[in-house]
């Protein structure tokens, strides 16, 4: 059965649609079968992929709302496949900002997401789920099907703020909707060792959550910047670049975590 992980961070503008489309490229490139579902009404990872979200027939709107299964909604990108990178996409966009408003109403409406995976489940070995950065109804859904939660974030004094918060949300969580759900671990990331207080947030973070930290840094980087602007992941952009190579042993790094859990 698939890994089901959320990339979450409360915090905006740590990376987490940077990580979660990086990190399916790099799984996707070390022979997983992964599936990306962007939960984010903005739809940046379904255009980081490189899908157009003004294009989608189906999204995770319909799958959300049961008008549509997973398999009917998800996607590929050619460019992805002939790049070795291909990936299933469950795509994103403003529609989804309405499903917030509508979801209050329903029935089990925060299992939604839960129920519509596990039809697609044995399709995969990972299932990836971009969470926008705020704790709503929809990054609940995320955290109740997810067996775990990747946290980017940057080694700055807001971020360890930022993470508190994050790991109170998680534990609560934990204790009332999904027993599975735990910290798999905190990437570091936009990390640059020639600055003294980002080295000493990344010494504090090792001391204080030990081998949860994982060892793979990701270097702040020009081209994993300059990739969404060419729809798509950095990895696939410039498989040379330092950030790319980084985020390729991230995802080898996972692979085998997975195996120790």
């Amino acid at each position: 059965m698939a890994k089901i992980f959320c990339v979450a961070n409360q915090k905006g503008g740590v990376g987490k649609t940077t990580t979660t489309v990086n990190l399916a490229a790099g799984l996707a490139k070390v022979g997983q079968r992964v599936l990306m579902v962007d939960l984010d009404p903005q739809g940046n990872a379904t255009m980081g992929s490189g899908v157009d979200k003004r294009q989608l027939e189906l999204t995770i709107y319909d799958v959300l709302l049961e008008a549509a299964s997973v398999a009917e909604a998800r996607v590929k990108s050619d460019r992805l496949i002939e790049a070795g990178c291909g990936y299933d996409i469950l795509g994103a966009n403003r529609e989804l900002t309405g499903a917030e408003v509508e979801m209050v109403a329903m029935e089990r409406r925060e299992r939604r997401l839960k129920e519509a995976l596990a039809e697609v489940e044995k399709d995969y070995d990972f299932i990836l789920i971009d969470c926008p950065p705020s704790l709503s109804m929809l990054t609940l859904n995320g955290l109740c099907c997810a067996h775990g939660v990747i946290v980017p974030m940057q080694c700055e004094y807001f971020a360890l703020e930022g993470l508190t918060d994050l790991v109170n949300t998680i534990k609560q969580v934990h204790a009332n909707l999904n027993k599975d759900l735990a910290i798999i671990g905190l990437l570091r990331v936009m990390f640059d060792p020639r600055i003294t207080l980002q080295q000493q947030v990344s010494e504090q973070l090792k001391a204080h959550f030990a081998d949860k930290v994982f060892n793979t840094v990701i270097p702040r980087n020009v081209r994993l910047a300059e990739a969404p602007s060419y729809g798509v992941p950095g990895v696939v952009f410039d498989p040379l670049a330092k950030g790319a190579q980084a985020y390729v042993a991230f995802a080898q790094e996972m692979v085998a975590r997975i195996e120790t859990l």
